[in-house]
């Protein structure tokens, strides 16, 4: 006999799903990530971004949004990278909203791999453009800000390799049909 868990309270399970999904990105980032030798601000490649295109593949643009700027946020204040922790938050909530958004679009719900693919390539120009902004107004240059872009591209590319399978697999596991 297969005992199911059942939640009388949706609003408590949401919390503690957006929650959850924040933790993921925080650890995610905190934990898998690598400081790129580009220039002193070549940027930092890490698995955050990978798990805010899961989360807002898997739950939408609200979990989404919540969890890729909360999440990266929090990174930001805990590891040093505290000036960083605004922009983080806003830039990496518009992402995960951008994913979200198109990957729920027209009721698909994340369940197109090249709507999923497409989502991830449009958020990419605002977060480029998001931490562009964020360097140029602490470094007060429009040259040094450069030095980031590939960084950043890395990291969103290895994050959308990363994603697309795992999204795919998670789709296929009972809580999610």
């Amino acid at each position: 006999m297969q005992k199911t868990t059942t939640y009388p309270n949706t609003r408590t399970f949401d919390l503690i799903l957006t929650s959850m999904a924040i933790a993921l990105v925080f650890v995610a980032t905190l934990l898998l990530n690598i400081r790129l030798p580009i220039a002193a601000n070549g940027g930092l490649v890490h698995l955050g971004t990978a798990m805010l295109f899961i989360i807002s593949t898997l739950f939408g643009p609200k979990k989404g949004a919540i969890a890729g700027g909360v999440g990266m946020g929090l990174f930001d204040l805990f590891s040093g990278w505290t000036l960083w922790a605004p922009f983080s938050l806003v830039t990496r909530g518009l992402q995960g909203y951008i994913v979200g958004k198109i990957s729920w679009a027209n009721g698909r719900n994340g369940g197109s791999i090249g709507f999923n693919i497409l989502a991830a390539l449009v958020s990419l120009p605002f977060m480029l453009a998001g931490y562009y902004i964020c360097e140029a107004v602490l470094f007060s240059s429009w040259i040094i800000p450069m030095a980031s872009i590939p960084g950043n591209l890395v990291q969103n590319i290895v994050g959308l390799a990363v994603a697309i399978p795992v999204v795919a697999a998670l789709k296929k596991t009972p809580f999610f049909k």
